[in-house]
């Protein structure tokens, strides 16, 4: 059985950390899948996992998966639909252009920790905190395999 390589306790913390404050300020979810290998078309991994976590179920559609794909070297940032109507394509792009800088250097945390904190001010731009805001979707990485989620 082929495990699969896990970030340090300190970048976890680091991650979680900047999920919970990019999330403070918005009614968005935003969510880190980490998987060994992805064997397909990445964006169409990242939306299956997407669904899977039940991302597409939130009230405001405002769910945006980071999905990592460590032994194949590919990763996608992808959005539910009501965020992507505010932003489009481009801020996936932009995102993923930072994040790949670090990847790129072996850094995998840092490249994580500043996507998700670019991503919590565009949701918080289309999507403020209000008081009733409740927090939809758990803010740990998910480490697996996609097909192995359970919906």
């Amino acid at each position: 059985m082929t495990t699969l390589r896990r970030l340090q306790e300190t970048e976890n913390r680091r991650i979680q950390a900047a999920i919970e404050e990019a999330e403070k300020a918005t009614s968005g979810e935003i969510r880190v899948f980490i998987d060994r290998k992805c064997e397909s078309n990445v964006l169409d991994s990242a939306a299956y996992v997407f669904e899977r976590l039940g991302m597409n179920k939130t009230e405001k559609r405002n769910g945006v998966l980071i999905y990592l794909a460590i032994e194949s070297r590919q990763f996608a940032v992808i959005g539910d639909q009501g965020i992507h109507q505010h932003v489009g394509d481009e801020l996936w792009h932009d995102v993923r252009t930072s994040m790949q800088h670090f990847f790129q250097l072996g850094d995998f945390a840092t490249g994580l920790e500043q996507g998700i904190l670019r991503i919590g001010e565009e949701l918080r731009r289309y999507f403020p905190y209000t008081e009733d805001d409740v927090n939809e979707l758990p803010n740990e990485i998910v480490y697996g395999f996609k097909d192995d989620i359970q919906p």
